[in-house]
């Protein structure tokens, strides 16, 4: 192996230090007064004590994993035990992730709101530098993890040249290194389910009783529920959101490695390049680390002077930083690409016989990758950036109240499909065309590898919600509420497109596993003709929408235990409406925190057990089929409720800010924003509970049918040592045979 592998951990270790140095800067700016402070500690110590609950639970969840991923290591050659600990240490740097997030957020919004009493540029600084540090967590941590695991591994297993045996060794220590995927997809489920349960049962019960019943400002100390409202933006769009694309960057890699390992093997394990023959292996992890240090670069163009500066200057200023990374990242590839890669490979695929790919190709592969990335930053900001058109839609439909701000809400939504999903096809057909399957998984890498910049914009966005929460219940003068608010509207199209960003991911990596377990597997293709495979496309595609279901009726559930609870303090304890009474925060944080771990569970287990039983009842290839649905249905359902929600919320805001409706200004108090309040609390659980989660749901369903396929090798059912030796000669067959005649010949 070539000394290059060894660069990588190093460069996920730049990462993590520079994340540290930047972690104590924003430390070391001024926190307030006592009053910022205290308000502070109280969301801080709220959004710890929710994280300690929930990893108690998923500890539990881990150990049993682990048991029955030790099942399958004893029934599978070409899966080790040591899948088991790859899984482990996988679900722990993904909680690791949400954490470095959830504590570097909780000091960076009282750090904002000061700042945002001497100007808007400082404030900005603070708040992008406080993402910045958990992009770069993010990113370094599964650079690092996955790097050294994968070096570990090689040095374990691999006894052979590629051409002697070694892509079957390779197989086995890419089947092991699934483990660290598969454990960091799990606890981004759950952290994305929870954490959304969360913040939207305390967002809902404290828009509903203190801003529509009470009629107080959002944020009001008054209100009970507002603790546990700040306190959710930090467990779901930051814990929640840094374990979802820590588990997006892994996946990701993960699968361009297992293509990469096929191409070897249809070369004939004989690759002519000077990295011992696993340049297409290596490419995918050395474009996440290089991925690092553009998306750094990036963040140091990230900046506004103009005090009086808009929402449009803030924006462009983010979209600036992130194009820059983007650029860099295409010039890397081009290097990387023609360093690591041989000018042609081959590779097969089912149907398709053997496919001539050449280097530039590849590159091209890159840029649709590249492209893709841009251009969902683009249309998701066009649905939900304050100004723009349909935004403007909702809020004129709001005028004639809360039903056609809801009916406009969910046309938006839908209609916002149509962009994204053109640009998904286009992309996935462009980037096979150029260079088969391993084409689209790089795609997808080059996309993902600026993780940290895209993880920096998007955190930026709660901790500005966070400051402008701090300054309203501090009482601070209302110019600091103002440059805030202008943070806060920025950070609500900022969190849209991350979702956009994190469901491309989902799209490009869920055909790039899809590939790889057809491959694996040994199946001739999906033929929906067949009666069971069309049942379990069927099923598939309704799992997405159940799944929403639950986390809809989890989100009720726990918002009406918190309006009835807002409810009874009002009336029980005098003197909280004059402001001489403190209202009991800790009950209303007990309720969310209590609420979203029991709620978590079912929405998990069906995205976990599902896949698993089609498999095992059905077969190979009705599971293939199966993830085929629950893919295209969860990008579909991922896209409609997130931007549906970021219009609605960017709507509510622009009532605040004051909006011109048939020539008359309209501000916060009218019947008009009561409407549009109406709205953001029906797309609240929509952009941050089963929208966001959807994501997840893609990635790990077709991660676990990736893990279990060599149970279910081409679904011929044959004993258990005929299965193995059957996978192992699928796995080092020449590429001189067309692989349909492999598959002939096994049948």
């Amino acid at each position: 192996m070539s000394n290059l592998i060894y660069l990588v951990p190093i460069l996920g270790l730049v990462g993590l230090l520079v994340m540290i140095v930047k972690s104590k800067w924003v430390h070391k700016q001024d926190a307030g007064d006592k009053k910022m402070q205290d308000l502070a500690n109280y969301i801080r110590e709220g959004a710890l004590a929710f994280l300690s609950a929930e990893y108690r639970v998923l500890a539990i969840f881990v150990v049993i994993a682990g048991i029955l991923l030790g099942v399958i290591s004893t029934l599978v050659e070409t899966t080790h035990y040591f899948i088991i600990f790859a899984f482990i240490i996988g679900a722990f740097f993904s909680a690791l992730a949400g954490n470095i997030g959830m504590r570097i957020a909780t000091a960076a919004n009282v750090r904002t709101t000061q700042a945002a009493r001497t100007s808007l540029g400082q404030a900005l600084k603070v708040a992008f530098t406080g993402g910045t540090v958990m992009g770069l967590g993010v990113a370094g941590l599964a650079v690092f993890g996955l790097s050294m695991l994968f070096i570990l591994l090689f040095a374990f297993f691999m006894d052979s040249d590629m051409a002697n045996g070694g892509v079957y060794q390779m197989t086995i220590v890419l089947e092991a290194l699934a483990g660290f995927s598969l454990g960091a997809e799990s606890i981004a489920l759950f952290a994305r389910v929870g954490g959304g349960i969360y913040t939207k049962a305390a967002d809902v019960g404290a828009d509903l009783v203190g801003k529509v019943e009470a009629g107080i400002p959002e944020d009001d100390p008054r209100n009970p529920a507002t603790i546990a409202d700040n306190v959710g933006d930090n467990v779901g769009d930051v814990a929640g959101m840094g374990a979802d694309l820590f588990g997006s960057y892994v996946a990701t890699v993960l699968a361009s490695m297992v293509l990469g390992n096929y191409i070897i093997r249809d070369m004939g394990g004989s690759v002519d390049d000077a990295f011992g023959g696993i340049g297409p292996i290596l490419l995918p992890l050395v474009i996440a680390g290089t991925g690092i240090i553009f998306s750094l670069i990036g963040t140091f163009f990230i900046k506004v002077s103009n005090n009086n500066a808009k929402e449009a200057e803030v924006q462009s200023a983010l979209n600036r930083g992130n194009w820059i990374s983007i650029v860099l990242t295409a010039i890397g590839c081009y290097f990387l690409i023609d360093l690591l890669l041989p000018e042609t490979m081959k590779m097969s695929f089912f149907g398709e016989g053997i496919l001539e790919i050449s280097s530039i190709r590849v590159f091209g592969a890159v840029l649709v990758g590249l492209v893709v990335g841009g251009l969902i930053s683009f249309l998701t900001e066009f649905y939900t950036a304050i100004g723009k058109k349909p935004v403007m839609s909702i809020i004129q439909n709001s005028s004639t109240g809360a039903a056609t701000n809801i009916i406009a809400g969910l046309s938006v939504g839908m209609k916002s499909t149509f962009g994204p999903i053109i640009l998904f096809a286009g992309a996935i057909w462009g980037a096979y065309e150029l260079a088969g399957f391993y084409g689209v998984a790089i795609a997808a890498s080059a996309m993902m590898a600026t993780t940290a910049m895209q993880l920096a914009i998007d955190a930026f966005g709660p901790i500005a919600d966070n400051a402008g929460g701090i300054a309203e219940m501090s009482e601070l003068p209302s110019d600091v509420r103002e440059k805030t608010d202008i943070l806060d509207a920025v950070g609500n199209t900022t969190a849209a497109i991350g979702k956009g960003f994190a469901i491309a991911s989902a799209a490009l990596t869920a055909l790039a596993l899809f590939a790889a377990y057809v491959t694996f597997t040994g199946i001739d293709g999906i033929n929906i003709f067949k009666a069971d495979v069309l049942a379990a496309l069927f099923i598939g595609g309704m799992i997405p929408v159940i799944f929403s279901a639950l986390a809809m009726e989890s989100v009720g559930k726990a918002a009406m235990e918190m309006v009835k609870e807002v409810r009874r303090q009002f009336k029980e304890i005098p003197g909280i409406m004059e402001g001489t009474a403190t209202p009991e925060y800790a009950k209303c944080v007990d309720i969310s925190t209590k609420a979203a771990i029991k709620e978590m569970m079912l929405p998990g287990a069906i995205t976990i057990i599902f896949p698993i039983l089609v498999g095992f009842i059905m077969g190979a290839e009705p599971l293939g089929a199966y993830m085929a649905g629950v893919t295209v249905s969860g990008v579909l359902w991922a896209i409609f409720q997130n931007n549906a929600g970021g219009a609605w919320d960017n709507a509510k805001k622009s009532f605040e800010a004051g909006v011109m409706i048939d020539g008359e200004m309209t501000y916060k108090g009218s019947e008009a924003h009561k409407a549009a309040v109406t709205g953001d609390t029906v797309g609240d659980p929509f952009k941050d509970t089963s929208g966001p989660s959807m994501n997840i749901l893609i990635k790990l369903t077709c991660l676990i049918g990736l893990v279990i396929a060599p149970l279910l090798v081409a679904g011929h059912g044959e004993s258990n040592d005929d299965s193995k030796a059957e996978v192992k000669e699928i796995i080092i067959e020449a590429p001189a045979v067309d692989i349909t005649e492999v598959v002939t010949e096994l049948n």
